[in-house]
């Protein structure tokens, strides 16, 4: 196949959608530039779907070394030894010099063959703590993108390459930094917001209505929760909740998240990197549970870095129980002071400019700046 001589970029990514929508939001903003995109991802990425058409995308095979016995790690290793050959004799075609990496396994053939033909790599970390696919890759890179201002893993002899961009956000919540947020009062409702991410969170469909139970009947009467809740268990909650005398709202997706998150006076939530990352753009407070069998315990890590900011608290899951919740949700819901400057401090991490600052990396990497890329988009309007 025979190329034209414009710019490509070609974005690695695949498995969660932890990886996958900060690329679709750099895709998003080097459309805009006038930028040619191509995406190489795994079946489980499968692509941006209709909103981005104009991303070429292609799949390849790759699997995780990490985790299960002797034969999954060789499937593993012969899965992605096959995905380098695919990427490799994709590279060829494509006539790019950039290739963004997104981290998880799907993103190591491609990346590691960008770099084994002199194409610049940069690559994206969004949790605290580096993965293990960037931890592998960092040495080949020629800059990484955190999504926090410190982040643990990175060796010495790669600090010099970190840029803080910060972990861009779907649009619609990118859009809350405008908009005023919610405060809540001695009086009027108290709205939570309960979500455990992409994955769900089995273990607060139990905890959480019963924490609300054991809650002050003048509290309790306030509350109006809107709640993830995944798989059979729907009609269990909602029973557990109308037993409370709690008016509530459960979904298995939640479709309006950042409307959700605009009314919320306090979110109950997983802390995966896009969850905080959402969680500073609306500035809305927070007690985080991390998952406790993330890789290298990153969710913590993450958590830590909000609650340091003091815009979050932090309660692990080997500590989460009705009591324990109960305790901690009458003390914030009392003191509505207390939530607006968690909000406060929580909107004070956010990088609003993260998919710009993405494409200003890879401008500079092209041997462009901002201006130029930005400008060759205006004139493509």
């Amino acid at each position: 196949m025979i190329r034209s001589k414009a710019k490509w970029v070609i974005l690695a990514a695949g498995g969660t959608g932890g990886h996958m929508f900060p690329a679709q939001a750099l895709a998003r903003e080097l459309l805009a530039r006038g930028l040619r995109v191509a995406l190489i991802t795994d079946r489980r990425g499968g692509g941006f779907g209709p909103d981005l058409p104009q991303v070429e995308t292609h799949c390849i095979n790759a699997g995780a070394m990490a985790g299960g016995g002797l034969s999954k790690k060789l499937l593993g290793a012969v899965n992605l030894g096959i995905g380098f050959l695919q990427a490799r004799a994709l590279l060829k075609n494509l006539n790019g010099d950039v290739v963004v990496g997104f981290g998880g396994y799907p993103s190591v053939p491609t990346v590691y063959a960008a770099a084994l033909r002199g194409r610049r790599v940069i690559l994206h970390e969004q949790n605290a703590i580096l993965g293990r696919a960037n931890r592998l890759l960092a040495p080949r890179a020629w800059a990484i993108a955190t999504s926090f201002d410190r982040v643990d893993g990175i060796g010495p002899a790669d600090l010099d390459k970190v840029h803080v961009t910060g972990n861009p956000v779907r649009p619609g919540i990118a859009a809350l930094a405008s908009r005023p947020a919610a405060v809540a009062d001695n009086e009027g409702p108290l709205r939570l917001l309960v979500t455990g991410g992409s994955q769900g969170a089995a273990v607060f469909n139990n905890v959480v209505p019963a924490a609300i139970s054991l809650l002050r009947p003048e509290l309790r009467q306030r509350i109006e929760i809107c709640q993830q809740v995944r798989g059979p268990e729907i009609d269990a909650v909602a029973a557990a909740y109308r037993t409370c005398g709690v008016k509530c709202e459960l979904h298995a997706f939640v479709e309006n998240m950042a409307e959700r998150l605009s009314a919320a006076h306090l979110v109950i939530s997983r802390s995966g990197a896009s969850t905080v990352a959402e969680l500073t753009a609306a500035g809305r407070p927070a007690i985080m549970v991390p998952y406790p069998w993330a890789a290298d315990d990153h969710q913590t890590a993450n958590a830590q870095r909000l609650v340091e900011a003091g815009g979050g608290w932090l309660l692990p899951q080997n500590m989460l129980t009705p009591e324990s919740l109960a305790e901690r949700l009458d003390s914030l819901l009392s003191n509505p002071a207390l939530l607006a400057r968690a909000g406060r401090c929580a909107r004070a991490k956010a990088y609003d400019r993260a998919a710009s600052a993405l494409a200003d990396l890879v401008a500079a990497a092209s041997g462009e700046n901002g201006a130029e890329t930005a400008a060759r988009g205006e004139a493509a309007a």
